[in-house]
């Protein structure tokens, strides 16, 4: 089992049922991952899956997450700041150091900087690459 925080733009993309990254999503509902997530990271995911689903199924989503045992809420107390072209996407960063999670999982470029980071070590993996671990 693998604790991984999962950037906005993947959970979107796992959570529907024909998509080909839906695993991702059954990986954590079935407890292979554990996601980590802050308390910022669940308005996000709250806040886009309002906007682009409809109430039912952004309310499951959301109540899923929270209720699981499948799940960690972090609390970062650092904020690290190692993202300057997308300020917003240092709460993923800031909840997987603090959780010691293994991935970030996202398609997001902007994380790329981390690559040329030596401290503190976060690893990014994009979806596609992370289904194929979980096959």
């Amino acid at each position: 089992m693998s604790r991984i925080v999962l950037d906005t733009n993947c959970l979107i993309q796992s959570i529907p049922y024909k998509s080909r990254y839906h695993k991702v999503w059954m990986s954590f509902v079935k407890g292979e991952n554990t996601f980590c997530v802050s308390n910022e990271i669940i308005e996000e995911y709250a806040e886009v899956l309002h906007r682009l689903t409809d109430y039912e199924t952004a309310d499951y989503v959301v109540k899923t997450i929270l209720n699981s045992p499948f799940v960690e809420l972090i609390t970062p107390y650092f904020h690290f700041n190692l993202i300057t072209a997308d300020p917003d996407d240092n709460k993923f960063v800031d909840c997987a150091i603090s959780a010691n999670a293994r991935y970030i999982v996202t398609n997001d470029h902007h994380y790329d900087v981390l690559k040329s980071i030596n401290f503190p070590n976060v690893n990014v993996i994009n979806i596609k690459q992370f289904c194929l671990e979980l096959d």
